[in-house]
């Protein structure tokens, strides 16, 4: 292909854009629609003839379109709708309260004033709560200290790790269980010690959660759908 990466744009209703990525590393081609925000990407080997990956295309179209259809649409955070906090669906329920607050499987919203945001704003704080001093914990367990921690809404990862000792992740995490947020900060607090994924990375991981597996799985499989709740509405 002449260049790394192209989008090409399938007619139709809807017309489809693909991103077109050549990878020294790829085998054969892939096709890829993203649970986060149904980007459609074709990975190709390097070198690969443009017809064939267009060929290709054209001969997985209708599949394509059927993933695309039954991709689930953005779930807006409103009164009455469900959202997953810690892991538990629990009910938005206006209520005379002056903020968010947990009421066993419901959650409890200021009548007036803008939900999404409110939601968002309790999550934010849910998240910091938890994964501040779990990452502390972690850190320490490695014989490292945390510098800073951010949070923000971020699409590609849950968390991140600079060599400077400064962790980011996800505010979205709050929706998930505690044990898999539990994971995400021992996976950044393995970073102050490993900064890739290696085998040595892993070990460090494996020492401080020995059953950092079933949590990862977790979030592979579910991780997704805690991106499609949107918090911008009424």
């Amino acid at each position: 292909m002449p260049q790394q990466t192209e989008t090409v744009v399938l007619p139709g209703e809807p017309a489809l854009s693909v991103q077109i990525r050549a990878s020294a590393r790829a085998r054969q081609m892939s096709l890829r629609v993203s649970g986060l925000d149904g980007k459609i990407t074709l990975n190709v080997p390097r070198g690969l003839a443009r017809k064939h990956a267009l060929a290709f295309l054209s001969e997985k179209e209708s599949w394509l379109r059927g993933a695309i259809a039954r991709a689930p649409g953005p779930t807006p955070v409103l009164p009455g709708a469900m959202l997953p906090v810690d892991g538990t669906l629990r009910r938005i329920t206006p209520a005379a309260s002056r903020g968010v607050m947990l009421d066993r499987d419901r959650l409890l919203v200021p009548e007036t004033g803008p939900t999404g945001a409110r939601v968002a704003a309790f999550l934010k704080t849910r998240a910091r709560d938890r994964l501040v001093p779990m990452a502390d914990h972690y850190a320490q367990a490695l014989g490292r200290k945390v510098a800073a921690v951010s949070l923000r809404d971020t699409r590609s990862r849950w968390g991140s790790c600079t060599a400077q000792g400064r962790l980011m992740f996800c505010w979205r995490l709050a929706m998930a269980p505690p044990v898999v947020q539990d994971y995400v900060a021992a996976h950044e607090a393995a970073h102050l010690v490993h900064m890739d994924h290696s085998r040595a990375y892993w070990a460090a991981v494996a020492r401080i959660m020995p059953d950092y597996a079933t949590h990862r799985a977790w979030l592979r499989s579910h991780g997704a759908a805690l991106h499609g709740y949107r918090f911008d509405s009424g």
